[in-house]
């Protein structure tokens, strides 16, 4: 489990592909001796597992599910990435609850300057966007923010200087790609509401006639 709240960026050292599978090294920001083999790290919004540790930095395996789904499979040596370790239970919740599992990868439609701050706009395909309200919380690449509104396609956020210095917002481009993590309760709550909508028949319910065959 994550926040959303990035602990800095690290660097692609190396892309190593196993078949329909991948091998990163990163660099991370913090020394190798905190890397701790088998913990959970988010990268760039997918949370994936520390196998070893080298002088260039952790080895993280990526299935062939997680190049299919999210942007990882794009990203080459040098490339800067977002990195949030697993979160500590007693830990302040700064952002929200995020799982790094991506929903999906949006585009980044519009990037405008308003003020201090930039707003960018994300299309996202709409099965995902009915998951996506306003004031709501979203993880774009792993970074924790809050929806300020939600158009037919997509949505806008309002990054501050802050999050834009310390992450890799500060490097995105119109026609960009991003993984997406749409709201957790917000997807439970969908799913629990479509179930009730159209129940399905219970599976494993015993008839009157097994019970009869059954002595009760």
């Amino acid at each position: 489990m994550f926040t959303g709240l990035v602990e800095g960026l690290g660097r692609i050292a190396r892309i190593t592909p196993q078949g329909p599978d991948a091998v990163l090294v990163v660099s991370p920001p913090w020394t190798l001796a905190e890397a701790v083999l088998g913990e959970s790290v988010a990268v760039n919004g997918a949370c994936l597992t520390v196998t070893s540790a080298s002088g260039q930095g952790f080895s993280l395996d990526v299935s062939a599910e997680s190049l299919l789904r999210t942007t990882l499979g794009r990203l080459r040596p040098g490339d800067s990435v977002n990195l949030e370790r697993a979160l500590k239970l007693g830990e302040r919740l700064g952002g929200h609850l995020v799982t790094g599992h991506v929903d999906c990868v949006g585009s980044v439609a519009r990037i405008q300057r308003v003020g201090g701050s930039v707003r960018i706009t994300i299309a996202i395909p709409a099965e995902h966007l009915r998951h996506v309200v306003e004031k709501g919380s979203v993880a774009v690449d792993g970074i924790s923010l809050t929806v300020n509104q939600v158009s037919a396609t997509g949505f806008d956020l309002n990054i501050i200087p802050h999050t834009l210095a310390a992450t890799t917002l500060q490097l995105v481009k119109e026609g960009d790609s991003v993984n997406i993590e749409t709201d957790l309760i917000g997807k439970y709550v969908a799913r629990l509401l479509n179930r009730d909508a159209n129940p399905e028949p219970a599976k494993g319910t015993l008839s009157r006639e097994d019970l009869a065959r059954m002595g009760f």
